[in-house]
C-alpha cells in the first residue's frame, strides 16, 4: 500500500550522534517502507552537524550512501542543505546550549522547523527524538503536540545492547562487519547481530487551538505555548457596550454591529439566567425578539447608527431566517478568530428538535458585561 503523501520530512534531534538519522531510516525500511521519508533535515549543535556531514555525507565512511545502497531505498533528498545548525539570538552558530538563552533559542528554533514542516497540508512529517540533550527532543516533542496533524508521526529509535550508543555502530548490515565493543568490554561485535526498531510516542494534537497568527508566520516557542494555553484556560467572556469590545478569553474578537448586538443580546440573557431562545417557527415572526435585538442594537450603535435599515428589516418581527443567518454568521467568525478556543463561547443549541433553544453555554458567573 503506498503513501498518500508526496512529500514525506524526516527530522531528526542529532545531537552528537548522527546514528540517529541511519537507524531510523533503518527501522523504517524494515518496519513502514511506504513511510520512508522523501526528505529528511537534521538539526544538531555546530559539532553535532559536522559529526552528521562527516560520517554521513563524506564519500568515507558515507554511512547514509551505504545504507541506501545495502537496501536499495528509494531516492531521498539528504545533503549539506539538509542539516540545519541551531543558532542563538545574535545568529551565531550555538557550540553548545550552556545558558538560558541559547536555551530559549534553540526552542525557537525547533519549533519553528516543526511550525514550517506541518505547514503543507499533502507532506506527512515524522519527527525523531533518539539523540540530542534531552531538552532538545522535549521541545521537538513539545511543538509537534502544538502543531502537528493526524499524519504526523513521533517516534524514538531503539537499539540492542551494546550496539546502543555506540560511535561506531550506524545499522545493521546486511553482510558482516565487525566493530569492537567500548570498554571495559572491547570484544568483537558483528553489526548484523543488532535489533534496531521504532517505539512510537502518542502525542496529544493541539493544532486547532491555535490562532492562525501562528500557524502561519513565524512562531517562538513560547508566543505558541501562551496560546495553546488560553485555548485551554477556563472560558471567559467580557463585553464592553461602550466601547464595543468582545474578549473571549482575554483575546478581542471582531464583529460586525449587527451580530455585535445578535450575540450580546443572547449573553444578556445567559448572564441574567433567562432561558435560552427558541428559533421562530417558519412564517411566524417574533416581535418580542425583534424589540429586544433593536434595544441592544441601539446601546452599540448609537444614535448614528444605521437605525432605520435594521429596523425596517425587522418591522415584521424576527423571523427564523433572520434568527438563523445572525447565528450562523456569529460562530463562523468566532471560529475563524478564536480557532478551537471558540468552542466555548458559541451560540449553542440545547434540548432536542422541534424544540430546540439557542443561547450561550456559559455561566453568569464567566460574564462581565459593562454598559457605561
Amino acid at each position: 500500500m503506498g503513501n498518500a503523501y508526496p512529500r514525506r520530512h524526516l527530522l531528526c534531534i542529532a545531537g552528537l550522534t548522527p546514528q540517529v538519522v541511519t537507524e531510523t531510516l533503518y527501522a523504517l525500511a524494515r518496519e513502514r517502507p511506504a513511510e520512508l521519508p522523501t526528505h529528511v533535515h537534521v538539526l544538531s549543535t555546530e559539532e553535532g552537524i559536522a559529526r552528521a556531514r562527516l560520517t554521513l555525507l563524506s564519500a568515507q565512511p558515507g554511512w547514509f550512501r551505504r545504507l541506501c545502497a545495502d537496501y536499495r531505498l528509494p531516492a531521498i533528498q539528504f545533503d549539506r542543505d539538509s542539516l540545519h545548525v541551531l543558532r542563538d539570538a545574535g545568529g551565531q552558530p550555538l557550540a553548545d546550549i550552556r545558558d538560558g538563552a541559547d536555551n530559549v533559542a534553540a526552542a525557537d528554533t525547533v519549533t519553528e522547523w516543526v511550525r514550517r514542516l506541518t505547514a503543507d497540508d499533502d507532506a506527512q512529517l515524522h519527527v525523531s527524538l533518539a539523540g540530542g540533550r534531552k531538552t532538545l527532543g522535549f521541545f521537538a516533542g513539545y511543538a509537534l503536540s502544538l502543531f502537528g496533524r493526524p499524519q504526523d508521526r513521533l517516534t524514538h529509535v531503539l537499539v540492542s545492547p551494546p550496539f546502543e550508543s555506540h560511535p561506531g555502530f550506524f545499522y545493521p548490515t546486511p553482510y558482516p562487519d565487525i566493530i569492537y565493543g567500548q570498554p571495559p568490554d572491547p570484544r568483537p561485535l558483528d553489526s548484523r547481530d543488532a535489533h534496531v526498531t521504532l517505539a512510537d510516542i502518542p502525542f496529544v494534537r493541539l493544532r486547532l487551538g491555535l490562532p492562525e497568527s501562528l500557524l502561519s508566520g513565524r512562531a517562538s516557542f513560547s508566543a505558541t505555548v501562551q496560546a495553546a494555553q488560553r485555548s485551554l484556560a477556563a472560558p471567559a467572556l467580557e463585553l464592553d457596550i461602550r466601547r464595543r469590545l468582545i474578549l473571549a478569553g482575554g483575546r478581542p474578537v471582531e464583529l460586525p454591529p449587527a451580530e455585535w448586538a445578535f450575540y450580546a443580546w443572547l449573553a444578556r440573557r445567559a448572564h441574567d439566567t433567562a432561558p435560552h431562545l427558541t428559533c421562530p417557527p417558519e412564517g411566524v415572526p417574533s416581535q418580542a425578539y425583534a424589540r429586544a435585538f433593536m434595544a441592544t442594537y441601539r446601546d452599540i450603535v448609537g444614535p448614528l447608527g444605521d437605525l432605520e435599515r435594521v429596523a425596517a428589516g425587522l418591522q415584521a418581527g424576527m423571523d427564523k431566517n433572520y434568527f438563523e443567518r445572525r447565528k450562523s454568521r456569529v460562530n463562523r467568525l468566532l471560529r475563524e478568530q478564536l480557532s478551537l478556543a471558540a468552542t466555548a463561547y458559541l451560540i449553542q443549541g440545547f434540548g432536542s428538535r422541534p424544540r430546540t433553544a439557542y443561547g450561550l453555554g456559559l455561566a453568569p458567573r464567566q460574564i462581565l458585561i459593562k454598559s457605561t
